[in-house]
């Protein structure tokens, strides 16, 4: 994240599809996050995290 403009949008999207579904891949991350505007051009390192935090939660319950 840059310039935090969409942090709260991104955010809250995530948390939503990360309740929805355990392990998404990209695609589904990406077509989640779609309807958020990052005026950064941030969408990778944000697909990243999402992909990055759904792996941890997934390790975590393991």
């Amino acid at each position: 994240l840059q310039c935090g403009y969409c942090t709260p949008a991104m955010l809250m999207t995530a948390q939503d599809l990360l309740r929805r579904t355990s392990n998404p891949d990209r695609q589904a991350i990406r077509e989640h996050l779609s309807g958020n505007y990052c005026r950064c051009t941030g969408y990778q390192a944000i697909v990243d995290a999402v992909e990055a935090t759904a792996r941890a939660r997934g390790e975590r319950l393991a």
